[in-house]
C-alpha cells in the first residue's frame, strides 16, 4: 500500500522572497483601493440622487482627515496600478510590423503619452487651465 501524497502548505509570506513577487503583490493590493474608490463613487452618486441636503452632508464628510487620507492613498494606488500596467503592456501586447517587433519602450511610452494627453484634456474641461 502506498503512502498518500501530502503537500506542505507554503507560508503565506512567499511574496517576500523575491522583489518581483513583492511588486506583483503590491500591484494586486492596489486593485483593492481602486475597488474601494468605485464603491465610494457609487455612494457619491447615491447622495447626489437623494437630494441637495444629502449631497451637502456628503461633501462635508469629504473634508474629514480620514477622507483626505483615503483619497491620497487611492491616488497613489491608482498611479502605481496604472504605471505597472503600462510597463506590462510591452509584454502583454507585442506589436509586430513586418518581420520585426516594435520596441517595448515605444509601446509603454505611447500609453504614458496617451495618459498625459487625456489627463490634460480632462483638467482643461474641468476648468483647471
Amino acid at each position: 500500500m502506498s503512502k498518500p501524497l501530502i503537500r506542505e502548505v507554503p507560508p503565506t509570506s512567499w511574496y517576500f522572497r523575491h522583489p518581483r513577487y513583492l511588486r506583483y503583490m503590491a500591484r494586486e493590493i492596489t486593485s483593492l483601493f481602486i475597488g474601494a474608490y468605485c464603491v465610494f463613487l457609487v455612494f457619491a452618486m447615491h447622495s447626489l440622487a437623494a437630494g441637495p441636503s444629502s449631497y451637502e452632508a456628503f461633501l462635508l464628510t469629504l473634508r474629514s482627515p480620514a477622507s483626505i487620507a483615503f483619497h491620497v492613498l487611492a491616488l497613489v494606488a491608482a498611479l502605481y496600478h496604472a504605471a505597472t500596467w503600462f510597463n506590462a503592456t510591452q509584454k502583454a501586447m507585442p506589436i509586430q510590423l513586418g518581420e520585426e517587433f516594435v520596441p517595448g519602450n515605444l509601446i509603454s511610452g505611447a500609453h504614458y503619452l496617451a495618459w498625459a494627453v487625456l489627463s490634460i484634456a480632462i483638467l482643461f474641461l474641468a476648468g483647471v487651465f
